[in-house]
């Protein structure tokens, strides 16, 4: 079974939407890390601050290592990407990762108006999620 790795924001509503519609289509979906909630970068960030940590210390942290590792784990194991904007720059970092791996990673855009050159990187992109799960 093919492995999707679901990128976006732990603050977009619409990732367990488009994960379970590709779940409906046969793939095998990774967006657990959806299950953290929308507040768990700014919790992190507070905990840490609480303990004198900064920013560049709380990543070398056991708590960041945990959640990097996890979600290493399902890059490394997922055969295709698919970006789901709006998203941070972890997201960023996830698809380069992705594309450096010679995976394919679609790219599912919010706003269509907004033009970018640099995902002529992405393999597809998409305003539509309907057309995306056409295309897969």
């Amino acid at each position: 079974m093919r492995t999707i790795y679901l990128i976006g924001s732990l603050r977009n509503p619409q990732i367990p939407d488009i994960g379970k519609r590709f779940r409906q289509i046969g793939y095998d979906v990774f967006d657990d890390w959806f299950a953290a909630g929308p507040t768990a970068d700014d919790t992190w960030r507070e905990y840490e601050q609480s303990r004198g940590h900064s920013y560049v210390e709380a990543l070398q942290g056991l708590a960041a290592d945990h959640v990097f590792q996890f979600d290493l784990f399902h890059l490394n194991r997922a055969n295709l990407g698919v970006l789901v904007l709006p998203a941070g720059r972890s997201a960023f970092t996830e698809f380069g990762y992705l594309v450096g791996q010679g995976k394919p990673v679609y790219v599912l855009l919010d706003d269509p108006e907004r033009w970018d050159v640099m995902l002529r990187f992405a393999t597809g992109v998409y305003t539509d999620v309907h057309d995306l799960l056409r295309h897969l």
